[in-house]
């Protein structure tokens, strides 16, 4: 049967206290939203219908063509959100799921459950329900004796006897979508907020004698529905440990999990070893046998297998095999390293290819250049890419040497097996096997430093008798 799905992002969330709209604060690194729709289409729905209010250019903006779309211009509850998809929906058939966008941590293994037990028992709605020890402010889920579902219980309106029950309503249903747009017609906003609640669907289909089943999730924490910064911290909590605890299955060592983060989307190979005080966010890849950290910043970049990055901070770069990079270096965007090179420390790269056995190790900024291989740059050296107006590309090819503190003002080429002198300052290309330099020639003043200590002796004695 059809799986379909009504995912609810139209609230405004003012609990969190925020210029960004509720569901698209991250959860280790990914909008809420972002995680409650992928784990909607893991499960197979068809078509995925995101109800949008505030902030509907945004979520629309970060969702793209991942889903459909209907706007709940005005806030009159969740019976009536849902409703806005009937112009979408009504006429299909199939099963319906219905989950808020602000429940970032319900897994596809749970969806996946929910629908089953639908299936099996053939029900016009079910619901997924949790068990909470302290369930205050939880709708109540009131089963009958033969366990379906009878009535879902608001807080407000509990009676001692259904306030003492522990099973809460998650906000989470499967319904026949048919069943759904009936039951919708039938709601009304006769209650103290004047809204219309989508759990009095569940109240006419069991007046109706259609089953109602409830499935209870096996992890309560999935059912934590993110309304202010404190549910958001616990939510990245839960998140962090699931990511962490996956990829050590999968055979990724972590050596101290509490203080590495590793967003939603990130992908490590096996064997690699991350250390702590390591962030790797966004769509960073990792290849297997890699080493990384400790303390490494790594943000949608490529490491291939065999490398090592320890103590850096790499944002859009990419890193070749066996190739080393650290401790202290900064690799920003457009930054592209072949295999065996080495990055050493306090070096930056910027829209710039290292190709395979080049080396910078240390103190030396490269920007707007293309490095062949086998090349050597020494300590301090230097691209001079920038004029105040326009960036300038500089040509380094392969096996020539590059001496500390050179300053290549682009555009310059520096040929095959080319030698530049250490201090030069290259403002011309350097041809193939030539030897570059670039200096004043060094004149030595005869007794001058003693001048020099002797006056300024005599400047500190009339500044202390003055």
């Amino acid at each position: 049967m059809k799986r379909l799905a009504i995912v609810l992002a139209a609230g405004q969330g003012k609990r969190m206290k925020s210029k960004l709209y509720k569901v698209l604060h991250p959860v280790c690194g990914k909008p809420m939203v972002g995680h409650v729709l992928n784990a909607v289409q893991e499960v197979g729905c068809e078509r995925s219908i995101v109800v949008v209010g505030h902030g509907a250019e945004a979520v629309k903006s970060y969702l793209g063509s991942s889903a459909e779309y209907v706007l709940q211009e005005q806030q009159l509850g969740t019976g009536h959100a849902v409703k806005q998809a009937g112009s979408l929906l009504a006429g299909e058939e199939g099963v319906t799921l219905v989950i808020c966008g602000d429940t970032p941590l319900v897994t596809a293994e749970t969806l996946e459950a929910l629908f089953d037990l639908h299936h099996r028992k053939g029900a016009a709605a079910t619901v997924l329900t949790a068990k909470m020890e302290q369930p205050y402010g939880y709708g109540r889920v009131i089963r009958g004796a033969n366990g379906t579902v009878e009535r879902i219980v608001e807080q407000k309106d509990c009676s001692p006897e259904e306030a003492a029950v522990q099973e809460i309503n998650t906000g989470t249903y499967c319904f026949d979508n048919a069943k759904l747009f009936a039951a919708l017609e039938k709601v009304t906003n006769n209650n103290v907020q004047q809204e219309y609640y989508l759990t009095d669907v569940i109240g006419i289909l069991v007046q109706a004698n259609e089953v109602v089943e409830g499935y209870v999730v096996a992890d309560v924490r999935e059912s934590i529905g993110v309304n202010d910064r404190v549910a958001l911290s616990e939510a990245e909590a839960v998140m962090r440990e699931r990511i962490v605890r996956s990829h050590m299955l999968n055979g990724v060592t972590v050596i101290d999990p509490a203080s590495t983060y590793i967003g939603a989307d990130v992908t490590i190979g096996a064997d690699t070893v991350v250390y702590p005080g390591t962030v790797l966010s966004g769509k960073t890849v990792i290849g297997e046998d890699c080493v990384i950290g400790p303390a490494a910043e790594i943000e949608d970049s490529e490491i291939q297998d065999g490398a090592k990055v320890k103590q850096s901070v790499l944002s859009r770069a990419e890193v070749g095999r066996e190739t080393t990079v650290g401790p202290f270096a900064y690799l920003r965007p457009g930054a592209k390293l072949g295999a065996h090179v080495k990055v050493g420390d306090f070096v930056e790269i910027k829209n710039a290819t290292l190709d395979d056995g080049s080396k910078v190790s240390h103190l030396s900024y490269i920007g707007d250049a293309k490095v062949g291989k086998n090349v050597n740059i020494g300590c301090g050296a230097i691209t001079v890419n920038y004029d105040g107006y326009n960036k300038s590309i500089t040509e380094i090819e392969d096996d020539a040497f590059v001496g500390s503190n050179v300053n290549l003002i682009a555009p310059v080429k520096v040929g095959k097996g080319a030698y530049v002198v250490a201090g030069s300052t290259i403002t011309h290309s350097v041809p193939e096997n030539d030897l570059a330099i670039a200096r004043p020639r060094q004149e030595n003043k005869t007794g001058y430093a003693e001048k020099i200590r002797a006056r300024a002796k005599a400047k500190k004695q009339r500044q202390q008798e003055s």
